[in-house]
């Protein structure tokens, strides 16, 4: 986490310096309710805060500062939430489970302390995914510290839990103008093709 650490305002630059995608993003989020919920790995609140998320979680103290003060911070490891079983709505995952030491146990912990989890991630398959294997391999600071994964691996991951729905964005490849695109409801397959989806466990 030391690159997090020392390096959280330029993690929180590229959503201005990438307006189009990160609103992209936000829309597919949006569109499962985590209103009153709680993220895991919220570093700068980038989508906690105008999502109506009440709580924030992360290790990283130094994201946490940059997050806006309506949010409230929890500084912790997503393997061991301090929080009581079942006591939010919904625990929102965003681009977390590429930088955990263990995604099982964070969702395993995700799906302990609320009533359903969504996670989304950069599909590693899809051109994006391996636009940023690809900068990760080539020292990016970011990208070269993450795992990515299948949607398929991380449905494995999820265990006992069963994918409701999937919502999709970015299925347009990098390489041009960079446009915000309307997520929409796909399947699991065709979400594999996205740069960025999202998946609702419930039990």
């Amino acid at each position: 986490m030391e690159v997090f650490r020392s390096r959280a305002v330029d993690y929180d630059r590229w959503y201005a310096a990438h307006p189009a995608l990160y609103r992209s993003e936000l829309d597919a989020v949006s569109r499962f309710d985590c209103r009153g919920g709680v993220e895991v790995g919220v570093g700068t609140g980038r989508f906690a805060a105008p999502l109506g998320v009440r709580v924030g979680v992360d290790p990283v103290r130094e994201m946490l500062k940059l997050a806006p003060g309506a949010l409230e911070l929890v500084e912790a490891v997503g393997e061991a939430l301090p929080l009581r079983d079942k006591s939010l709505p919904c625990a929102l995952l965003v681009v977390t489970l590429c930088f955990v030491d263990n995604p099982r146990a964070v969702l395993r912990e995700a799906a302990r302390v609320a009533e359903r989890v969504v996670a989304c991630i950069v599909p590693r398959e899809s051109p994006w995914g391996r636009l940023y294997v690809e900068m990760g391999a080539a020292g990016h600071p970011f990208y070269s510290r993450a795992r990515f994964y299948t949607l398929g691996e991380v449905v494995e991951m999820a265990g006992g839990l069963r994918p409701a729905r999937v919502v999709a964005t970015l299925l347009r490849p990098p390489g041009g103008p960079e446009t915000e695109e309307e997520a929409r409801e796909v399947s699991l397959a065709e979400a594999e093709r996205a740069g960025f989806a999202c998946v609702e466990f419930r039990p």
